[in-house]
C-alpha cells in the first residue's frame, strides 16, 4: 500500500554538470538529500534531463524513508510538497521555459510527487536570489557555461550571457577548453603561437597528434563536458609559463568583466554598494581568472563588495523557497 508523505518543502539545483536535490521542513532542517546528473537539456536532451531529475528526486526520497524506520524504509511512498524551487540550467526563454516545465512535471509524476506551490526557475537567478537575500548583488557563474545575474536595491535583475556553448559561454570552462584546441591546431600549422598546451592536454585525451585531436573534436567520444574539463590544464599550462595559455585565461577573465559590467549598467549599481559574488569550477579554481576579474570589476565598481560563498547554491535555493513558506507562500 503507497503512503502519503507531507513534507514542506523540495528544492532542486539542475545545473550543466550535476543535480542535487533536497526535502526540508520550515525551519530549513535537512530532512533527506540526492543527487543526479546534467539535467540541462539543451546538452543531454530531454529524456536524460527528465531521468536525472527523477532519479535525483528518488534519491531524496529514499534518503528521507531511511532517516524515519525500516518501515518507510521499504514502503512505496507518495509526496505532497508543500512548495518545490526548481533552479534549473538551460531556462533562458519562453521556450525552453515551456519544455523545461515539461521536464519537471513528467519527473514529479514518476516519483509520485504532487506539488501545492511549484517555482521554476534559472539556476543562476534562483543561487542569487536566495544568497543576496534582498539587497543588490551580482553573481558571476563560470563553471562548463557560463551567466552573470544581478539585482538592485528595487527588486529589478538583470542578466548577461548565459546563451549556450553554441553561440555564447564566453569566459567558461567549455570556451576555455574550445580556445585551448583552436590554440593547439593554429601552432601546428604555424598559423600561431607556439605552446605547450599539448603537454597536458594530449595525454589526458589519450592523443598524440593533431589529426587525432580534430578527430576528436568531430567524433563520437565530443561532449561539451569533456571539452569544458581542458580547462584545468590551460590552467597548469599557465602556471608553467606557458604564454598562449596564460593569453586565453586573460581573454575569459575579459569576457566575464564585459557580461559583469552589462549587468552593472544595467541595473545603475556603479556608484552603489552590492554584493559581488563568484561561482563555478573556473573561478573557484584558476586564481589568474578570478584574480584578474575582482581587479577589473573593483576598478570599473569600487564600492563592489567580494563574498565568499562557503556553500553550494542549492544553499541559495532553498533560502528562497524557505522564504516562500514563511511568509505563507503568499509571493
Amino acid at each position: 500500500m503507497e503512503r502519503i508523505i507531507r513534507i514542506p518543502l523540495l528544492a532542486v539545483d539542475g545545473g550543466g554538470t550535476k543535480s542535487q536535490v533536497v526535502l526540508m521542513d520550515k525551519a530549513g532542517s535537512l530532512l533527506g538529500q540526492g543527487r543526479g546528473g546534467s539535467c540541462n537539456y539543451q546538452g543531454v536532451g530531454r529524456d536524460a534531463a527528465i531521468r536525472e531529475l527523477s532519479n535525483g528526486i528518488h534519491e531524496a526520497v529514499r534518503d528521507w524513508a531511511k532517516r524515519q524506520s525500516a518501515e518507510y524504509a521499504e514502503a512505496a511512498l507518495s509526496l505532497e510538497i508543500e512548495c518545490a524551487v526548481f533552479a534549473l540550467a538551460g531556462l533562458d526563454t519562453t521556450y525552453d521555459r515551456n519544455i523545461i516545465m515539461d521536464i519537471v512535471n513528467e519527473a514529479l509524476v514518476q516519483q509520485s510527487v504532487q506539488v501545492k506551490r511549484l517555482i521554476v526557475e534559472n539556476d543562476g537567478l534562483s543561487a542569487l536570489l536566495g544568497a543576496a537575500s534582498g539587497t543588490p548583488g551580482i553573481l558571476v557563474i563560470a563553471g562548463t557555461g557560463s551567466i552573470v545575474y544581478g539585482i538592485n536595491g528595487s527588486g529589478d535583475s538583470a542578466r548577461s550571457g548565459g546563451w549556450g556553448h553554441r553561440t555564447g559561454d564566453e569566459g567558461s570552462g567549455y570556451w576555455i577548453g574550445k580556445q585551448a584546441v583552436t590554440a593547439m591546431l593554429r601552432a601546428h600549422d604555424g598559423r600561431g603561437r607556439a605552446t605547450r598546451l599539448e603537454e597536458w592536454i594530449f595525454p589526458h585525451m589519450g592523443v598524440s597528434h593533431p589529426e587525432q585531436l580534430f578527430n576528436w573534436i568531430y567524433g563520437n567520444d565530443y561532449s561539451v563536458e569533456k571539452l569544458s574539463d581542458l580547462s584545468k590544464f590551460v590552467s597548469l599550462a599557465a602556471a608553467a609559463g606557458d604564454s598562449e595559455a596564460h593569453r586565453i585565461l586573460t581573454a575569459a577573465s575579459d569576457e566575464l568583466f564585459i557580461a559583469v559590467k552589462a549587468v552593472i549598467d544595467r541595473l545603475q549599481l556603479r556608484d552603489i554598494p552590492f554584493k559581488l559574488m563568484l561561482q563555478g569550477g573556473v573561478l573557484q579554481n584558476d586564481t589568474v581568472i578570478r584574480h584578474l576579474l575582482t581587479q577589473q570589476i573593483r576598478a570599473y565598481a569600487d564600492k563592489s563588495q567580494l563574498e565568499t560563498l562557503h556553500n553550494e547554491p542549492i544553499f541559495g535555493i532553498t533560502a528562497m523557497g524557505l522564504s516562500y513558506l514563511n511568509a505563507g507562500l503568499e509571493q
